[in-house]
């Protein structure tokens, strides 16, 4: 009865649980020893859900084994048709020298997102660092969201 509380959200057909935390200890855990938590550092705090919820994700930056190194970058959502992932438009302009102006250009990246980061839309800004490789396009592991009114297609220089 005691486990109820503490036991991960069982979703997947494989039993989830992190690799970190010893379930069938005796006596019990107790809420601290329960979840495997861990800080990104780079000055990015870790939400509550992923201290406090039930969610088992291996890639996550605050609760798995993904370690964040390199680039900082920031992006508007744009697709959030994935499971786990989303993708972000990134805008930027780039200089025509020969007419003295620039010109709008933009890239997507794919992007993992936790569980964690609950209500999250398209047209939020969300903060992402570089990880290992995830998958085939996911290197990056979103960090922080703010929420953003924008039109996803609309051109926005951070």
């Amino acid at each position: 009865v005691k486990f109820r509380q503490i036991m991960a959200d069982q979703t997947e057909r494989a039993f989830q649980k992190q690799p970190t935390v010893f379930l069938w200890r005796k006596g019990g855990l107790t809420k601290s020893k329960s979840r495997f938590v861990t800080n990104p550092g780079l000055g990015f705090k870790t939400p509550t859900e992923a201290r406090e919820g039930n969610y088992i994700d291996k890639k996550c930056p605050f609760t798995g084994k993904v370690s964040i190194r390199g680039r900082i970058l920031t992006g508007v959502i744009t697709k959030m048709k994935m499971n786990r992932t989303v993708v972000i438009r990134r805008d930027y302009l780039h200089y025509i020298k020969k007419y003295n102006r620039f010109e709008k250009r933009h890239k997507n990246v794919s992007v993992h997102l936790s569980p964690c980061f609950r209500d999250v839309q398209v047209g939020d800004v969300v903060t992402v660092g570089e990880c290992r490789p995830l998958s085939k396009t996911v290197k990056f592991n979103t960090l922080k969201v703010t929420k953003g009114h924008q039109n996803k297609k609309s051109f926005k220089k951070f």
